[in-house]
């Protein structure tokens, strides 16, 4: 497989989806960030994947779950234990790149939050996704939504 296969938006977007499944198996099993690194890399799916932005996106929302959860607990209007563990996992990745990452469009970001919500969470749950990650980008991206007008 060519190197310009493993970068771009799709792969990138699979890159999310393997992390979500990371995050998920982390909430539920408990393994380290360590483990969940070398388990994923040794998975069909990883070859797929953007995977510099993988081994780098993982460990710092994985790393910093603590700190992100608490920054969702003001965001949602329920407890935190009481939120689904696949649109747990997808906020932390919404959270994490509104915060960290403004190289990407808030509004990239929340869309690509939606379609994971769509395709690994429950029925309605993408809106949910979308409201929570609305107010987020409300409180990190302020000027930028500001210039989009």
């Amino acid at each position: 497989m060519s190197k310009a296969s493993t970068k771009g938006a799709g792969a990138r977007t699979r890159a999310r989806e393997l992390m979500v499944q990371a995050l998920y198996q982390k909430q539920l099993a408990g393994h380290s960030t360590a483990e969940l690194l070398s388990q994923f890399h040794l998975q069909a799916a990883y070859e797929r994947v953007d995977k510099e932005y993988f081994d780098e996106q993982f460990p710092a929302i994985s790393n910093s779950q603590d700190e992100l959860e608490t920054k969702i607990a003001e965001l949602i209007d329920r407890p935190l234990e009481q939120l689904d563990p696949v649109e747990l996992a997808i906020l932390l990745i919404g959270v994490y790149e509104l915060e960290s990452r403004i190289d990407i469009p808030y509004r990239v970001v929340i869309n690509e939050c939606v379609n994971l919500a769509k395709r690994f969470g429950s029925i309605e749950g993408h809106k949910y996704i979308n409201a929570c990650l609305d107010v987020a980008a409300r409180s990190f991206r302020e000027i930028e939504i500001q210039a989009q007008g």
